[in-house]
């Protein structure tokens, strides 16, 4: 089934646990997309704000972690209140290992990858994997066009994953209604999406064009 997963990195922060709350009851997921500024040049949240999002919604929180040296945090996202935890297959040396405390920690464990990054990356892990998140633009900033090649990658991944149920294919970057249909035909089961939907008058409205994808 597709699930609709908010990116709050383009939300009103002024007003986030009411941004939060404005889509709860339309989304499956929400997506919390943390930076560093040196994995990626920008700089966004922390687990306190992750904790801030736990308090205002029961829904999953979704926590991709754009980061160098992810594992010294993983407990603090962790303990903050993130559901799934995804961590980039370029900035993980050892990402059986990284996977594997994820799921000590009680989370779903995901990989992702940039644009860039082929998916063969991602073969030896796939089984340990809850759910792998395609990059269709360059991470770091919202609000950016969909990279077309994207799709071949989420096609891909679908036929690595073959029969079998997990891990779960996620997308994230210029998700419209024209590119949600085009994804989820592609593969895609979980559909990022930050400016398309908190950039509207009508967040709600938009999630639901998202899910007739």
């Amino acid at each position: 089934m597709l699930q609709i997963a908010p990116s709050i990195l383009s939300a009103d922060f002024g007003a986030l646990r009411e941004a939060v709350q404005g889509v709860s009851a339309d989304a499956d997921l929400l997506h919390v997309d943390v930076m560093d500024g040196r994995f990626v040049p920008n700089i966004t949240m922390g687990p306190q704000v992750v904790e801030a999002v736990r308090k205002a919604t029961d829904l999953p929180l979704d926590v991709h972690m754009m980061i160098v040296e992810p594992d010294r945090y993983l407990s603090d996202f962790r303990q903050a209140g993130a559901d799934m935890i995804s961590v980039h297959v370029e900035a993980c040396p050892h990402l059986e290992r990284t996977i594997d405390q994820i799921h000590q920690l009680g989370a779903l464990a995901g990989a992702a990858i940039n644009p860039a990054t082929p998916v063969e990356m991602l073969v030896d892990i796939l089984p340990e994997l809850d759910y792998v998140l395609i990059m269709s633009v360059n991470p770091g900033f919202g609000g950016q066009k969909f990279w077309p090649r994207a799709l071949e990658k989420l096609a891909r991944v679908r036929d690595l994953r073959g029969a079998r149920e997990r891990p779960l294919i996620e997308v994230d970057g210029g998700i419209n209604a024209e590119t949600a249909s085009q994804a989820v035909a592609h593969g895609a089961e979980i559909l990022v999406a930050g400016s398309y939907v908190f950039g509207a008058e009508d967040p709600k409205a938009r999630i639901q064009i998202l899910r007739q994808s």
